[in-house]
């Protein structure tokens, strides 16, 4: 009995989502047409919280362009890691080859490339680890805008409806209760969201040190530096 208790409690929550679900619209709108006549003076904070959902509606819509351009260059990665190991074969082969003709400046040869290749092919692997993981926090900083798009307007929601309280406008059907709290949830998911993604940020951080230390290695026996897209290389700044 205890055990069929388990699974239908946890059918239950399936059923009913985790509270990890992605963030839906607003459940509670104030209507702009109840505070029109309110002189603009008055209207500060709603000014400030409309302007500051615009910025949240931005940063999501970027954060959705870059989550894109990040899946694209792991796509090219993937395939760059699947050339070095052809490239790994082949000097193998080489290898062999050399080996049976009993000639050492060939076989020195074909041992260093062999070599080479696979340092290579070390780096493309960090490279992909390090874009896998890039990826994968981009995923969570799109969360986060997207909580954090909802929280504010929820904000701008609440200021309306707070300045309509404040002027004793009380508009049929408005509970004036319910803005701050869906304000208070929004922050609190929003709240959570930020964390996550600051967590994963970290991750990014470490998988990137790794890549470019063996990259370095690579490069130097390969005899040429490498040009791959690197999104968390600080920003070059301007010259003035």
């Amino acid at each position: 009995m205890r055990g069929l208790l388990t699974i239908v409690c946890l059918l239950g929550l399936y059923a009913c989502g985790s509270s990890d679900s992605p963030p839906g619209p607003l459940a509670q709108h104030f209507d702009e047409m109840y505070i029109a006549a309110i002189p603009l003076d008055q209207k500060q904070a709603v000014v400030q919280t409309q302007q500051a959902w615009n910025v949240a509606r931005m940063e999501n819509a970027n954060a959705e362009a870059q989550v894109k351009e990040s899946d694209s260059q792991l796509h090219q990665a993937s395939n760059d890691q699947k050339a070095t190991r052809l490239a790994m074969d082949s000097a193998a082969s080489n290898t062999k080859s050399a080996q049976a003709s009993n000639d050492m400046n060939r076989i020195n040869e074909a041992t260093k490339s062999e070599a080479t290749a696979k340092d290579v092919g070390k780096a493309a692997d960090a490279r992909v680890k390090y874009l896998q993981t890039y990826h994968s926090y981009l995923k969570h900083y799109l969360r986060y805008t997207q909580e954090n798009m909802y929280y504010r307007e929820a904000e701008f929601e609440a200021a309306k409806a707070q300045l309509a309280k404040t002027n004793n406008i009380a508009p049929k059907g408005v509970t004036y209760d319910s803005f701050p709290k869906q304000q208070e949830s929004r922050k609190s998911r929003t709240d959570s969201a930020k964390a996550k993604a600051e967590s994963a940020k970290a991750s990014v951080s470490s998988q990137r040190d790794n890549w470019l230390h063996i990259q370095e290695q690579a490069d130097k026996e390969n005899g040429h530096a490498s040009v791959f897209w690197d999104p968390m290389a600080p920003k070059v700044q301007p010259t003035t």
